[in-house]
């Protein structure tokens, strides 16, 4: 099963401590060898993200960056696991080795899980 993992933070925290970058490379390139993680990548910011929005009807076009964010997706990774549990249990890492690595971030990870091509997500109530 695959997975999106997003890694969610202020916009404006600033840049990973060089300790932080090194370790999640090497956890990363662990990862992509033992073929847990299919791709991964940080994301520029939301000034240089245009938004298309589809309400009541009218298609708009906003360039960012936008006031109203209060959290960001500042990065990605698609897992390859097998199952919910152990996608959490990754990406549960990936906020510990920043609490071990850059005291005081604050943000969170979400994980939610991707259609195949021959399923689609869960009916709604």
């Amino acid at each position: 099963m695959r997975f999106m993992v997003f890694v969610k933070m202020a916009e404006d925290v600033g840049n990973a401590p060089r300790e932080l970058q090194e370790v999640m490379g090497r956890e990363l390139m662990q990862a992509f060898a033992d073929g847990s993680i299919v791709d991964a990548g940080g994301l520029w910011p939301t000034a240089q993200s245009t938004e298309i929005r589809l309400t009541a009807g009218e298609v708009t076009v906003s360039d960012g960056p936008y006031a109203e964010a209060k959290e960001v997706v500042g990065g990605y990774s698609i897992l390859e696991a097998r199952s919910q549990e152990e996608a959490v249990a990754g990406a549960r890492r990936v906020a510990e080795i920043h609490q071990q690595y850059w005291p005081g971030w604050e943000g969170s990870v979400e994980v939610r899980r991707i259609s195949g091509p021959e399923e689609g997500p869960p009916a709604r109530d």
